[in-house]
């Protein structure tokens, strides 16, 4: 009878765990829905690309676009899918050349676009950067389904929990798939070879 009364008890303190995760995964502005492929993809924005030059959501049209969300005190997550980034791009060849790589910064108080193109000047990758005014940065991120949210750090520093997942957009600046942190660098190149073509 005691090993039923702690097996339940088990099961009950494991409901609770789980439901209190879902409940915390899909708070509001943790986990944005993304849109359907093939939709339009955010709203307009202007913000300063890494060499100060006004950028709209028109860097988006023309050419297909791989879009990564991040900030340059980034310890691991961002500087490891630069330079997947960067690894696709030589891996595409000519193809590579088809695609825009954009660097969208999700820590605007921080990352200036001197800070953003001494950082990208690290990747052997023909990468633009995106930085602006907070709230005008705050917009843009809230319209394309981005997740971001400062953490603080001991000694009044933070950092930046955000989404990590690549953004493919076609010439039309619509959503044509994604790239998961850590997916298989062959599937990766296969979406990155449909988009180009």
């Amino acid at each position: 009878m005691r090993a039923l009364r702690i097996f339940t008890l088990a099961v009950l303190v494991t409901g609770v765990a789980v439901f209190s995760a879902a409940l915390y995964l899909n708070a509001p502005g943790k986990n944005p829905p993304v849109p359907a492929a093939g939709g339009p993809f955010g709203a307009p924005f202007a913000l300063i690309d890494h060499n100060g030059e006004a950028v709209s959501e028109a860097i988006f049209r023309d050419r297909p676009a791989v879009v990564m969300f991040g900030f340059t005190a980034c310890p691991d997550v961002c500087p490891t899918t630069l330079a997947e980034m960067q690894a696709w791009s030589e891996a595409l060849g000519s193809d590579g050349k088809e695609l825009r790589f954009v660097f969208v910064s999700v820590d605007p108080d921080r990352d200036t676009p001197t800070l953003l193109k001494d950082y990208l000047s690290a990747f052997d990758l023909a990468v633009t950067g995106i930085t602006g005014a907070p709230q005008a940065v705050a917009d843009m991120l809230s319209s394309h389904y981005i997740y971001r949210e400062k953490v603080p750090l001991e000694g009044g520093d933070y950092t930046m929990d955000h989404t990590a997942t690549v953004f493919l957009l076609n010439s039309r600046g619509e959503l044509a798939g994604t790239i998961s942190p850590g997916e298989d660098r062959d599937a990766a190149l296969a979406k990155l070879r449909r988009l180009a073509g």
